[in-house]
């Protein structure tokens, strides 16, 4: 069974149902704590009372600075909100880490995004290296994956679509909300992923939920065909893509094909006129819960929930 834990601004934390147990451990950042797994191991069997969970502030399970990587269009569901069709070639690009951010901190709109989107998205914590040329099967994935955590890739959709800038859109501070747990993995952990259930809400009204047979490519192939370029250490971050349910959707076949006959300033300008009517993007005061869990608990990676605000 998976073991999931929590970090606090006073260490790492073991936690059982609604308590919590201290791992007696000195690592600092989540790589250390992965190399000293025997910790909290030790702490999960202890047997003590622990503390109350819900007394616990907290903070990313995973520490930064680290390589936060994420998959694009990654879920059937989602490539059909997007408007594609076909076959869609596997895609990656970078946020900067400085983006992550707690479970319940809140999510801060620049002063010039107006069209704030969510992303739940299943986060693959490694927990060793990934070498140029790695090529991962199915069966290796407990050799390099650690654990889970739930994140939610927060996008900034003008800057994406306008500039086609991906890594700025995506990487403005608190934009990958992280945790609340970092839920190591058991071997055979690994055979129930595609039962997890993604799940977001905004002010309790459900916008995602599908579970992860709903993906393209799966973490072993995506494992695979990053490492064709990028290498990866323990502790680093891949964010394995979103399903279907996002405040942007591609606009309807004939309107895209009449905005493509206009100058570029022109068809974003009518683009962005017809979204300012759609209610779902993120406003202050909101607040964004995400789930992600298998039917029968056995991998249950907690709650997350951010209020979004305005940067001052």
């Amino acid at each position: 069974m998976s073991t999931n834990v929590l970090r606090t601004a006073d260490g790492w934390w073991a936690v059982l149902g609604d308590r919590a147990i201290r791992v007696d451990t000195k690592a600092v950042t989540t790589a250390e704590l992965l190399a000293d797994r025997a910790a909290v191991c030790e702490a999960a069997a202890s047997g003590e009372a622990g503390t109350p969970v819900a007394d616990l502030v907290a903070l990313s399970p995973v520490t930064t600075p680290c390589r936060v990587v994420a998959q694009m269009v990654n879920y059937r569901s989602h490539a059909r909100d997007s408007g594609f069709t076909g076959d869609i070639p596997p895609a990656f690009f970078r946020k900067a880490s400085g983006s992550v951010s707690g479970p319940g901190e809140a999510i801060v709109r620049p002063s010039h995004v107006k069209f704030l989107d969510y992303e739940i998205e299943l986060g693959l914590v490694m927990g060793a290296p990934l070498p140029i040329g790695t090529v991962v099967d199915e069966r290796d994935l407990p050799s390099y994956v650690a654990g889970l955590v739930i994140t939610n890739d927060v996008s900034a959709r003008e800057v994406q679509l306008t500039k086609t800038q991906f890594y700025e859109s995506k990487s403005y501070p608190t934009f990958t909300p992280t945790g609340p747990y970092l839920s190591l993995l058991e071997p055979e952990d690994f055979a129930h992923l595609l039962d997890l259930r993604l799940k977001l809400s905004v002010n309790a009204e459900l916008r995602q939920d599908r579970t992860l047979a709903d993906m393209i490519v799966r973490p072993a192939q995506a494992l695979t065909l990053l490492a064709r370029f990028q290498t990866l250490d323990a502790g680093d971050l891949l964010l394995t893509g979103t399903p279907g349910g996002t405040a942007l959707k591609a606009p309807p076949k004939p309107v895209e094909k009449i905005g493509a006959l206009l100058p570029p300033a022109l068809k974003w300008k009518a683009f962005f006129k017809a979204q300012a009517k759609n209610p779902h993007y993120l406003h202050a005061g909101d607040v964004v819960t995400a789930t992600i869990a298998t039917p029968d608990g056995r991998i249950d990676l907690g709650k997350q929930r951010t209020p979004v605000a305005d940067a001052h």
